[in-house]
């Protein structure tokens, strides 16, 4: 069967939407010429739009839908997705989610004649896979447990289309970087959705002082009025006059003021993760064993991105001397 059109379905959050970019890049490798599109969630499709060789991004708001399912308002939307849903007809179908509920859009999609629609067949480690992917789907692909979130996705998609992974994940997400007369900058991803992931703040302190000490500037994002909190904070520490204070902004914006940074020091998050996608000098902080999961590995072929942690709080010494393998590693000066 020849591949014109493929339909990848992953919905969310942040971090698994980043993990799966390296499919597309990986599809255009295999099937020159094929058209890739992407249901996604409406909060994320401007990240997806911008990743190298996406067709149509299918804004699918299931979050927001759940809440008000019964108003007609809800139903009109819905109407009106599954129209765009089914405009193109799809000769495979990748649910990468692993839920009914991308199990039931994958379903909803029209395919070609000899079309089918691909789902993980089993739980891997970590994952919040769910049975029902496997029933609704047309054929469940069986991968090993023991998997990396970004080397699932690919084999996935390589053993349903019936390729090879080959080479590091590229993620081909693209910033528009605008030059910038400032020092050189550092991000400080300082903010997760938990707090057993947070780094201390004195390190945070200590490791900017040090920075600045060597014509470092240091930029402090914000998504919550704690995360604001915490980044006065650490400002004040560092010294105001060496922090930027990012406002808050959307992913659009955050993948170009990102991306005209030198690199990126992080907890386990989205803003971490986006800045191994944007190809970053990136160190990143595990306050628990799960980097081998969805960290950046040395298999990955980045030896400028890796994590540090796991067992328990990485030390400061140990993230100031990670931070220079990385900067070196890429040619910048640490």
């Amino acid at each position: 069967m020849t591949v014109r059109r493929v339909l990848i379905v992953k919905l969310s959050s942040l971090g698994d939407v980043i993990h799966a970019m390296p499919v597309v890049a990986d599809l255009r490798a295999a099937l020159p010429g094929v058209c890739i599109d992407w249901v996604v969630e409406p909060g994320f499709a401007p990240l997806v739009r911008r990743v190298e060789g996406i067709g149509e991004v299918i804004d699918c708001a299931q979050r927001r839908w759940r809440k008000r399912w019964w108003t007609a308002d809800v139903q009109r939307e819905k109407q009106a997705f599954r129209a765009r849903l089914q405009q193109h007809r799809y000769d495979v179908v990748l649910d990468l989610q692993g839920l009914t509920k991308s199990a039931l859009v994958a379903r909803q999609a029209r395919t070609t004649p000899e079309g089918l629609r691909y789902a993980l067949g089993n739980r891997t480690d970590g994952s919040g896979w769910e049975a029902p992917t496997r029933w609704l789907a047309d054929r469940a692909i069986t991968l090993a447990p023991h998997i990396h979130v970004v080397d699932r996705s690919r084999q996935m998609a390589a053993e349903a289309l019936g390729y090879a992974v080959s080479g590091p994940p590229h993620f081909g997400l693209r910033a528009r970087v605008v030059p910038s007369p400032q020092a050189r900058t550092l991000v400080f991803v300082h903010g997760t959705s938990r707090d057993d992931k947070l780094w201390p703040e004195a390190h945070w302190i200590a490791f900017g002082q040090s920075l600045v000490q060597r014509g470092w500037r240091i930029a402090l994002p914000q998504a919550s009025e704690e995360e604001a909190q915490r980044a006065q904070r650490i400002a004040a520490g560092v010294g105001a006059a060496s922090c930027d204070l990012w406002p808050r902004m959307g992913l659009d914006a955050l993948v170009d003021w990102m991306g005209g940074t030198q690199g990126v020091v992080g907890v386990d998050s989205g803003l971490s993760h986006l800045a191994v996608a944007l190809d970053l000098p990136h160190v990143q902080l595990y306050n628990f064993p799960t980097a081998w999961r969805t960290g950046p590995l040395p298999e990955h072929g980045h030896a400028h991105q890796v994590s540090v942690g796991g067992d328990r709080v990485p030390a400061l010494e140990e993230v100031e001397s990670a931070w220079q393998r990385v900067a070196v590693a890429r040619g910048v000066s640490p």
